[in-house]
């Protein structure tokens, strides 16, 4: 299914920043913006999903427009 619809790796990006690089960036210092950069980081997160949300559907919508599935 991936080799024929790549677009939908777009799709690990949030499972990624929030889940798998959490226990990496789980740190209260440095500061950032006054702020914990745990907070930065699930800030950043959460602006990257729509965007990653947008590409596999530009990618579904590209797809379908060259016949590639139904």
């Amino acid at each position: 299914m991936i080799r024929r619809r790549p677009h939908l790796l777009w799709l690990l990006v949030p499972y990624v920043l929030y889940l798998g690089a959490l226990p990496l960036v789980n740190r209260v210092s440095p500061l950032l913006f006054g702020v914990p950069f745990l907070f930065v980081w699930l800030l950043g997160a959460t602006l990257l999903t729509p965007v990653a949300v947008w590409l596999t559907r530009r990618g579904d919508v590209r797809d379908r427009r060259r016949g590639g599935h139904a």
